[in-house]
């Protein structure tokens, strides 16, 4: 009875490790992530409008860095947030002045957001991308 009850615990034992493996847990490994690795995907911006009829609106921006030097990407990372600061600070002002019966103009909000990655990063290095730009 003992040398069965020995024979099972053992058994767990060696298949402990594989369930981990294979549930993700245990090593981390690395996985792609949506638009590569070099890819720094950020949260979703939005800044408040004001439509023709008065009523407030949302422009919604998703954005996103590629940064294929790893010194570099591994420091954006670590800037996400002021990354993320200064572009809603830029889509902010941008959205104040914009005329509320036209479209959102992708080309300014582009050279705008890539002049704040620059600035964010210390140099250049980092391509901004940008993803759905609509207004709610």
């Amino acid at each position: 009875m003992e040398r069965r009850r020995l024979l099972s615990l053992a058994a767990l034992a060696a298949a402990l490790p594989a369930a981990a493996r294979a549930s993700g847990g245990g090593e981390k490994s690395e996985k792609k992530k949506g638009g590569g690795l070099s890819y720094l995907q950020l949260p979703t911006l939005t800044a408040t409008i004001m439509r023709v009829d008065g009523r407030r609106g949302v422009l919604t921006v998703e954005t996103g860095i590629d940064i294929p030097d790893v010194a570099l990407r591994a420091r954006a990372e670590l800037l996400a947030p002021r990354f993320r600061a200064a572009f809603v600070q830029a889509l902010q002002i941008y959205a104040s002045g914009m005329n509320a019966s036209g479209p959102p103009n992708a080309d300014f909000i582009a050279r705008e957001l890539q002049r704040e990655t620059d600035r964010v990063l210390g140099k250049p290095g980092g391509r901004l991308l940008l993803g759905t730009i609509l207004i709610n």
